[in-house]
């Protein structure tokens, strides 16, 4: 059987963002959104979640292009005097690799994160990262530990298909194909830890390749090559006008993603193929 798990990244960012989650989840085939712990908006995504209570929301660990949980006098080689993190993705995986005096920063900012959302009194499932830093072989060690302390069952495995992706898209073929030999090889490392700790994970995540461009007719278009078993789509939906999803992410299209989620052509051609919409507990979407 194939089965779909439906995402939203970057719930609590900004109320863009959660107003299209909470659109999405009602009117569309969203199933699951991951939370940002230090975002703008996360308040206002708590309330959201606790009266949407089909949507499975899980941690969107943020430890580059957003905002730290702890103080900066806590974590100062992480973030700068107002508490944001670097946005350079670069030099921030360099420094978190090769700067071992980070390591106990991070880990505590990881927790942090954690934390927050469970102190919210969100149930929390899985784990996903921005611009996938869970994968970072750091990060991931950090997480390993903590995941079973706080429950964790679900992680997002971050690898998609090339081939696949450019037969529907071929913009950015160069970058693609980097982010594949990268995430393939992070993919490869952790999913042996995953299988012995028993966290579950998709057999392929869409949106590693397209991320901001998941528009309806690439969906429409991708849904018929889906492999047996379990796959998660990721979206970033948004209402605009919105000022922080526009400055963060300002080539990303927001509500072309929010009317794919929401698309009556989408919902039928799942039905017509009979892929079922799932969240990560392995319910079904009504």
């Amino acid at each position: 059987m194939k089965r779909l798990v439906i995402t939203s990244d970057d719930f609590g960012l900004s109320s863009g963002v959660n107003l299209a989650v909470e659109q999405a989840c009602q009117k569309g085939i969203l199933t699951c959104a991951s939370i940002m712990p230090g975002g703008g908006a996360f308040d206002e995504a708590v309330e959201i979640a606790k009266r949407n209570p089909g949507l499975q929301v899980g941690a969107h660990l943020t430890l580059l292009h957003g905002r730290s949980v702890l103080p900066p006098r806590d974590i100062p080689g992480l973030v700068d005097n107002q508490g944001n993190f670097s946005d350079n993705p670069v030099s921030t995986g360099m420094r978190y690799y090769f700067d071992k005096h980070l390591r106990g920063q991070l880990e505590r900012e990881i927790e942090a994160q954690i934390l927050k959302i469970k102190n919210s009194g969100i149930l929390l499932s899985h784990i996903d990262g921005h611009l996938n830093i869970h994968m970072h072989p750091v990060v991931f060690s950090i997480l390993s530990k903590l995941a079973p302390r706080y429950g964790i069952t679900s992680m997002r495995l971050s690898r998609e298909r090339l081939i696949h992706n450019l037969r529907f898209n071929s913009e950015r073929v160069v970058g693609k194909l980097a982010e594949r030999i990268i995430f393939a090889a992070l993919s490869n490392h952790a999913r042996l830890k995953l299988d012995q700790m028993g966290v579950s994970y998709a057999m392929e995540v869409k949106g590693v390749l397209n991320s901001g461009r998941m528009t309806e007719r690439y969906i429409l278009n991708i849904l018929d090559g889906l492999k047996e078993g379990l796959t998660e789509i990721y979206f970033h939906p948004g209402l605009l006008p919105d000022m922080e999803i526009t400055r963060r992410m300002p080539d990303y299209y927001h509500m072309e993603e929010l009317a794919a989620i929401t698309s009556t052509k989408v919902r039928q051609k799942l039905e017509n193929l009979r892929i079922q919409i799932q969240n990560y507990r392995g319910e079904k979407k009504c």
